[in-house]
């Protein structure tokens, strides 16, 4: 095995995982197998107790495989995230779901970015493109031209999201680490020019995925009311003539076009990919219906639970932040007065506003999340 190269070695690599089905374990464990070479890793894995065991059998020895720790809520991927950025014994971290591949040049590039900033969120690609990988690649273009998508990695720095972590009880988990962070007054890149891989799900498992993947959207009322709209304004054409369809069609293929033009992505995806922009968004028109339908019955299924919050407005989590942040510093102060007034060093690791100066005042964000 190739030592840990001392580029990587200040870094370290997080990998939440909870699997019922192993088909794709010798792959995964393929790639640990050379990630492990690069950097230390750590797979918190909230997979059944047989799995555990086959996990840990089949993983490099190199790999730290844990337990997620016990936190209130419902999406079990954010108890593997936030365990992870806990035990990381460095402060740059990525985050990466069961299905991204980066490789060495890729991870050096997306850990370099947290020079500036405290969260950096990379492009994912699928590899290889069935037919659904490339449909929902549409969707990825689409988020790229209107703002950025959401990948299912991110590196981000291990203390930026502060000791309450954040809300476990979230569909769109990615959106509120993302919010967390900015609310604390931390910076968050976009970093579209770098293209990690990610293996497809299978074709049964992205169908399941649409109703859910346009709940996402309730986080984002004014992306969703476009999304509610899309029905209606098809009805609308179809009735006008064929004209007005096409006209709409070469509209969708023309943003998704702007998407995949952007930071260098021609070379990367597939024109057909922008081709299908039309079928895409005609599916979430659809969806966002569904999704409508879902909210009034208790919210969007994930992981065996209902999940009615897709996100946190970022209002609310500086509103939190906030008081999170007031109550340490009473915590501190009263450490710091003692039983009877006088001076007490508090408990190991107590912040102390006068050893350590006040908050920091917030770096503004990048983007908007």
């Amino acid at each position: 095995m190739t030592p840990v190269g001392p580029a990587l070695a200040d870094a370290e690599y997080v990998l939440p995982l909870r699997w019922a089905d192993d088909r794709d374990l010798p792959d995964l464990a393929a790639y640990l197998d050379r990630l492990v070479a690069w950097m230390p890793v750590t797979v918190v894995d909230g997979s059944d107790d047989a799995r555990f065991a086959a996990h840990a059998r089949a993983f490099p020895a190199a790999v730290r495989h844990v337990r997620p720790d016990p936190r209130p809520g419902r999406n079990g991927k954010v108890a593997g995230v936030v365990t992870g950025l806990r035990l990381a014994r460095a402060d740059r971290v990525v985050v990466a779901d069961d299905d991204v591949r980066y490789d060495d040049a890729t991870l050096r590039a997306v850990l370099d970015r947290l020079g500036d900033a405290d969260v950096v969120r990379p492009q994912n690609v699928f590899d290889p493109l069935p037919w659904h990988a490339r449909w929902d690649t549409a969707r990825t273009l689409v988020n790229r031209a209107l703002g950025g998508d959401y990948p299912g990695t991110l590196a981000i720095r291990r203390t930026a999201l502060g000791p309450e972590g954040y809300d476990g009880d979230v569909l769109f988990e990615n959106l509120e680490l993302l919010r967390t962070v900015r609310a604390r007054g931390g910076v968050v890149r976009r970093a579209d020019d770098l293209y990690v891989p990610r293996r497809p799900p299978t074709a049964r498992h992205f169908l399941g995925q649409r109703p859910r993947q346009a709940y996402d959207s309730l986080a984002q009322p004014a992306r969703y009311a476009a999304e509610l709209a899309v029905l209606p304004v098809v009805l609308l054409a179809a009735r006008r003539g064929p004209r007005a369809l096409l006209a709409l069609a070469l509209a969708a293929c023309a943003l998704a076009e702007a998407g995949r033009r952007r930071a260098g992505g021609a070379h990367r995806i597939p024109a057909t990919a922008s081709l299908l922009a039309p079928g895409w968004l005609l599916e979430r028109g659809v969806c966002a219906w569904l999704a409508l339908a879902l909210r009034a019955t208790g919210g969007a299924r994930y992981g065996g639970s209902r999940l009615p919050r897709a996100a946190t407005p970022l209002r609310d989590l500086r509103a939190r932040a906030a008081a999170a942040d007031r109550a340490r510093h009473r915590a501190a102060h009263a450490a710091d007065a003692g039983p009877a007034g006088h001076a007490d060093a508090g408990p190991p690791g107590t912040d102390h506003p006068d050893r350590h100066g006040p908050s920091p005042a917030p770096r503004h964000a990048l983007e908007t999340a």
